[in-house]
């Protein structure tokens, strides 16, 4: 049987790609990697590899960073020759990354069937160019996997047939489970005991790039952080904008540490009183840990972690920020509880379902 191409290329991607690589293989189905290189920095990519146990890469892009047209025209150019000489018998992609959408769409007009995994998910805010990645994924895929039950309205209003959809649980959760023994400890990286402090990332363009945002963001985190110890993984392109920015002061009375491997950031989270985030994959993680999180946006696509999870949108008001913090010291936060199938099986019944889909499509081809 011809090979899936699985393809991951951010941070984000890793975690899931890890567990769906694993099953799949148990399940006896051929995969080969392909890495576009959309994350390239190695304190972005080569530590989440060896923390994950994925193997190296069939196929590495090194596409690199760009504008959002030129990186998704980059992957696309460079992946079209992968797939003519693999021939596979499907793409399959991850999450909403620009990788994502790219790969999709080469596989699609060449007339490959595409599965997406984490289907179905929807902020609602076309300004975000992670929704237009999962929209469009989502119209062109074959198999659709969902991570919670009530993306499946999403899609049914989209006009995409019922019946391509799998509600199959989160595999960033599996690889959280299989992971969590081996965390690195926060007094380890730290020198900190569990509850001593809370944890703040950042990346969105629609706080790191504004600067009135992201200055406005920093001076209420530094307040916070005059009463209980902020640490602060900086993604490398934070940094690139609060130098830019002129806003070094205010990370003075902060911890601030450099992008941080799966290992680490998973104590981190874990042992945290509470995270400070606007990153979607962090809102899951936090839920699944039982840690309380506040969302540094106006919205989000992962809804679940909201209703049945330790999630609250905060968006970027200082104020709102700062009365959360307080509840959630208070012991007064969202106390949540685990969403259905965030049981650490999600890859075994995606490659369940993808064996089987397999089977009837070499079955009506021989008929």
């Amino acid at each position: 049987m011809s090979p899936i191409l699985c393809v991951a290329g951010a941070r984000p991607n890793f975690m899931k790609i890890a567990p769906v690589l694993g099953a799949l293989a148990e399940a006896g189905l051929t995969c080969r990697l392909v890495h576009t290189g959309q994350h390239y920095d190695p304190a972005m990519n080569d530590c989440f590899f060896r923390d994950l146990g994925i193997p190296a890469p069939d196929h590495y892009l090194e596409v690199g960073s760009a504008s959002h047209a030129v990186q998704t025209a980059e992957v696309m150019k460079r992946f079209e020759p992968v797939l003519e000489s693999e021939a596979p018998a499907a793409v399959l992609v991850v999450g909403d990354v620009n990788s994502t959408l790219a790969c999709a769409l080469v596989a699609a007009k060449r007339g490959v069937p595409v599965i997406h995994v984490e289907a179905g998910l929807r902020s609602f805010d076309r300004a975000m160019p992670e929704e237009v990645n999962r929209v469009l994924t989502d119209q062109l895929s074959d198999l659709l996997f969902l991570t919670e039950a009530e993306a499946l309205d999403n899609l049914r209003r989209e006009g995409i047939p019922e019946e391509r959809a799998h509600f199959v649980g989160n595999v960033m959760i599996d690889s959280l489970h299989r992971n969590l023994a081996r965390a690195v400890p926060a007094v380890q990286t730290l020198g900190a005991a569990p509850g001593s402090y809370a944890l703040l990332t950042l990346h969105r363009p629609s706080n790191v790039d504004d600067a009135a945002t992201l200055a406005g963001l920093l001076e209420a985190v530094a307040d916070i952080g005059r009463g209980l110890r902020v640490v602060f993984s900086v993604h490398p392109r934070t940094r690139g904008r609060i130098e830019a920015f002129g806003l070094q002061g205010l990370l003075a009375g902060l911890t601030v540490l450099p992008p941080l491997g799966y290992l680490e950031m998973l104590g981190l989270m874990r042992d945290a009183s509470l995270v400070m985030t606007d990153s979607g994959g962090i809102q899951e993680e936090t839920t699944a840990l039982g840690v309380p999180c506040l969302t540094l946006r106006e919205n989000t696509e992962r809804p679940i972690t909201l209703t049945q999870g330790t999630n609250q949108l905060v968006g970027t008001d200082t104020a709102r920020l700062r009365r959360a913090v307080a509840e959630i010291l208070a012991g007064r936060g969202p106390a949540g509880r685990i969403p259905h199938y965030w049981d650490g099986c999600a890859a075994q019944r995606i490659a369940a379902v993808i064996r089987a889909w397999l089977a009837e499509t070499e079955r009506l081809k021989a008929a």
